[in-house]
């Protein structure tokens, strides 16, 4: 039997709930080939039992696995583990993220996807949903404050936003990005700790709006906070590019 999944303070201070723990628990479980291609995971009542989490943990768990492609639900039948997909060459692997032009490009195209998501995420999200919002949203408050390195934390909230939307393919284009695009990888390049500070209180009084617009189902005002968040990252990275190449 598995190790009943307990969610402690070092989960929560990780951004990480029982969804997360449970996709990854059956996603490593999957990869190391406790649960081969073509074989079925145990029912939805056996996993409540073995982890001891609820049905809809059980459920969203299994539909980030569906949606990463690693399962497949079978009506009547349960759902069974997929034949890995084959490698490929993905879009978007070959920008130049020190070239000022490129970074521009692609955040014009993440600002026409992720406003879209912004409202959606208003509109769909579910109660775990939000959970993982407040969460992400929550490390990456704690990495700011702490000074650390926030952009994995960044691009991470901005993946919990996606999920919201209930389409995967809004996370499968914000990972082929990457979390290369998240502007403040360039200003932790810059020596003034003081602009560093101003910049990180800005940013994450932006993302608290988008938050609280979408935890309010407010549509219009979620999609309005992540044009205005991303269009300012637009201007900001030209500006921070300038300061660390000066």
């Amino acid at each position: 039997m598995a190790e009943p999944i307990v969610k402690s303070s070092a989960d929560r201070s990780n951004g990480k709930t029982l969804v997360v723990t449970l996709s990854d628990r059956l996603r490593t479980q999957i990869e190391t080939g406790a649960y081969p291609p073509g074989s079925r995971l145990p029912s939805e009542a056996q996993l409540t039992r073995e982890f001891s989490v609820s049905r809809t943990v059980v459920r969203e768990a299994v539909a980030a696995l569906r949606s990463d492609g690693l399962v497949e639900p079978r009506q009547g039948a349960g759902v069974f583990v997929l034949d890995p997909k084959p490698s490929l060459d993905l879009p978007f692997k070959n920008i130049d993220f020190v070239r000022i032009s490129s970074m521009i490009e692609m955040l014009e195209l993440r600002t026409a996807v992720e406003v879209e998501a912004a409202g959606l995420a208003a509109q769909r999200r579910s109660p775990a949903q939000e959970e993982n919002i407040l969460h992400a949203l929550q490390t990456l408050r704690g990495f700011s404050q702490a000074g650390k390195t926030s952009v994995e934390a960044d691009f991470d909230l901005h993946l919990a936003i996606s999920d919201a939307t209930n389409n995967p393919r809004f996370r499968d284009f914000l990972s082929m990005v990457g979390a290369n695009l998240i502007p403040r990888r360039a200003l932790e390049k810059t020596d003034d700790d003081s602009a560093t500070d101003s910049y990180l209180r800005g940013l994450d009084a932006e993302h608290e709006k988008i938050v609280a617009a979408i935890l309010d189902g407010n549509e219009q005002a979620a999609r309005d906070a992540m044009r205005q968040h991303l269009k300012g990252s637009q201007s900001r990275y030209r500006n921070l590019l300038r300061q660390a190449t000066a």
